[in-house]
């Protein structure tokens, strides 16, 4: 993958709150990457700041992310041009793109705004009333407190066994999911069309192909509760989900989230990554879940290393002067991450619907949020706040030369 710049032509302007430049964008199957045409002029000083969302998969865990948007969300929050989602982070864009549309056509910016914020709280409310798992209650200190990992407990450690010995084919003939009936009340397909020809705002969402074993990426009139499902199926719980003939799984395996969408199908500069999974554990795993688990956890994160590397790359090749800035991004990447405050939650809490966990996940990510707006939402339009080599390449050993 090159960040390559795709040139685009100017057009009309609108008014969406959650973009600035439009972007006529492309599924991963074509051959050829559309450009996208900006709808918008540049923002006059004291506007929004916008950027692109990567907004990564990770369960229950998405209640984070849910916290960092409703920040983000605020009126001195940034304005959003693309949104790429992975399983959770599909589900998040998706919910908020749905609920801002219909508000915008109701009642302008500020109420566009308002009812992605009541989008996004409602549906995890209702994730948490439909969840298959709820926190089971420990003692401690001599009073009943739910327990958020459920590693611990012989329940979970039978599930994690039974899935493990029977497919979701077996245990699950009739294919019945209950996240479907959740995002047909929370999202509406055609609002998220209307918002890629409208408003401008284009959601990319990744799921695997199983017989490839490549990321699809779902897109404009593409877009559908079947794509969402497909982004966020986990293959030894759901049966794969079937698309135009093909099977799909969780698109974690091959973009968490996927970054080049974003690169080749919008204008913007600026990309802010919201990330959930630990990229380090200091702890070597030694029972079986727990190295499956961790094992997971590095799989959903290798193509994410494998982009930033890749855009450090380019990113080096363009202040050397070694490539044509008119055709290659020198993007400005940042990031919203807590991973001291998500440490304590392992693999096991992720399937945990909990409300009163998601709340304390939801105040985590505002929290995440508020701190890196106070930070750095200067530097977006200007510079990077997030060290690539830093943060992905150092850890692992990896370096942005080849």
């Amino acid at each position: 993958m090159s960040p390559r710049r795709t040139p685009a032509k100017p057009a009309p302007s609108t008014s969406s709150p959650l973009r600035q430049n439009a972007a006529a964008s492309t599924q991963s199957k074509a051959p050829a990457r559309k450009a996208i045409t900006p709808r918008r002029k540049k923002p006059a000083p004291g506007d929004r700041p916008t950027v692109d969302l990567a907004l990564q998969g990770g369960g229950s865990h998405g209640a984070f992310t849910w916290g960092v948007l409703d920040r983000l969300l605020d009126d001195d929050g940034l304005n959003f041009m693309g949104i790429s989602g992975t399983s959770a982070g599909a589900l998040n864009g998706a919910v908020m793109l749905s609920a801002y549309v219909q508000g915008h056509a109701e009642g302008g910016e500020a109420e566009a705004r308002r009812r992605a914020q009541q989008g996004l709280r409602d549906f995890w409310q209702d994730v948490s009333r439909h969840g298959p798992i709820f926190s089971p209650l420990t003692i401690q200190n001599g009073m009943l407190r739910p327990e958020f990992n459920f590693d611990q407990f012989p329940a979970y450690q039978w599930l994690n066994m039974f899935t493990r010995a029977f497919s979701p084919y077996e245990f699950n003939p009739l294919n019945l999911n209950p996240l479907r009936d959740v995002l047909q009340r929370h999202v509406k397909v055609e609002a998220l069309h209307q918002g890629c020809q409208d408003c401008g705002v284009h959601l990319f969402i990744t799921a695997t192909s199983v017989r490839t074993g490549q990321a699809r990426v779902f897109t404009d009139q593409a877009l559908s509760v079947d794509a969402l499902l497909a982004s966020a199926c986990l293959p030894f719980v759901f049966q794969a989900v079937e698309i135009d003939g093909e099977p799909y799984w969780d698109g974690g395996y091959t973009g968490n989230p996927a970054l080049f969408p974003l690169i080749y199908n919008t204008q913007a500069m600026d990309i802010l990554l919201v990330k959930i999974n630990a990229l380090m554990r200091h702890d070597t795993p030694t029972r079986s879940m727990d190295i499956i688990d961790r094992l997971s956890e590095i799989t959903f994160n290798t193509s994410l290393i494998g982009e930033m590397r890749a855009i450090a790359f380019v990113s080096r090749l363009l202040k050397e002067q070694k490539l044509d800035p008119g055709r290659y991004k020198d993007l400005r990447l940042h990031m919203v991450a807590d991973d001291d405050g998500l440490m304590p939650y392992n693999a096991s809490s992720k399937f945990n619907t909990d409300w009163a966990f998601l709340q304390q996940l939801h105040a985590l990510g505002r929290q995440a949020a508020e701190g890196w707006l106070a930070a750095h939402r200067a530097d977006v339009g200007h510079r990077s706040s997030l060290q690539i080599e830093d943060t992905f390449l150092s850890s692992a050993g990896l370096s942005t030369h080849p």
